[in-house]
């Protein structure tokens, strides 16, 4: 890994030890943000090369990638994944959006229904919210724990357990192959509302708004301490989290797409060697 990578993923990602917090992270790019050109002609690199990655992944089939994208609403997570992926060959790219759960999903422990959509080796996965909505949402609302019929529910713990069961879900994928990686896209409130009126003024962007929006909205300090506590249990070696400043989604997009490129880099995937008998047979088929 280079230094100018090595130096990114330490920008953005968050401690592994807990000791950060949320308010001390920023919304806005770093001063030494290229402009807008720069970073559009960067991008389309990066796309390009990650590309190639991909190609490598999807052939070498000994690893997996599992990126999970955890934001506010209109912070920019749908247009970044279509950007930073534009490229790659969706014969092994797989994007899943998580919901609220069904009957059939409340029925089952709450890390199910995304161990039915992991990425098989050799394929890049993205979730699009995830397995934390259990400790995001559904913390906020701790009414929502009513429909999911656990037995004795202590309130106070449950937020810890889970905490405790994601991270040993995320080692076990790491040890089976799977790297996870996951960003934080860190949008401000301001930026919201002026994204928020944008959907409301702008015909073509009507359909993203919800009233629901404006609900998570108003509690909006709860949400901030939510991720806070979410961010410092979960950010692990094995998992790292990464705080992208989303009030510039020129500036995002190439933050993410700089530590998905490292991520791949990092694996190291090869194309299969052939050896002198098979290439003979290939020549001769």
């Amino acid at each position: 890994m280079s230094g100018s990578q090595d130096g990114l993923l330490k920008r953005h990602r968050v401690p592994f030890d807990g000791a950060f917090s949320i308010r001390e992270l920023p919304c806005d790019p770093p001063e030494d943000t290229p402009s807008k050109k720069e970073l559009e002609d960067e991008l389309d690199d990066l796309v390009d090369r990650l590309e190639k990655l991909q190609q490598r992944l999807f052939a070498d089939e000994r690893f997996a990638v599992l990126a999970v994208f955890q934001a506010m609403d209109a912070a920019g997570k749908d247009s970044t994944i279509r950007k930073v992926f534009s490229g790659v060959n969706p014969a092994g790219f797989r994007v899943h959006a998580f919901g609220r759960p069904g009957q059939l999903e409340l029925r089952h422990d709450f890390l199910r229904r995304v161990v039915l959509r992991l990425p098989e080796r050799g394929k890049i996965g993205i979730f699009n919210r995830s397995h934390y909505e259990e400790v995001l949402v559904v913390r906020v609302h701790p009414e929502f724990l009513d429909a999911q019929h656990l037995p004795g529910v202590d309130v106070k713990r449950i937020w810890d357990d889970r905490f405790e069961s994601i991270r040993n879900f995320e080692q076990h994928l790491s040890r089976n192959g799977t790297a996870v990686v996951k960003f934080w896209l860190n949008v401000s409130r301001k930026e919201q509302k002026k994204r928020f009126i944008s959907r409301i003024e702008e015909a073509d962007k009507n359909w993203k708004f919800r009233l629901g929006d404006l609900d998570d909205r108003e509690r909006w300090e709860d949400f901030q301490a939510a991720y806070e506590s979410m961010l410092k249990a979960t950010s692990r070696p094995c998992a790292p989290w990464y705080a992208i400043p989303a009030d510039d989604k020129a500036y995002m997009r190439v933050a993410v797409a700089r530590i998905m490129v490292a991520t791949l880099e990092e694996l190291d995937p090869r194309f299969p060697e052939v050896d002198a008998a098979q290439s003979r047979e290939l020549k001769e088929g």
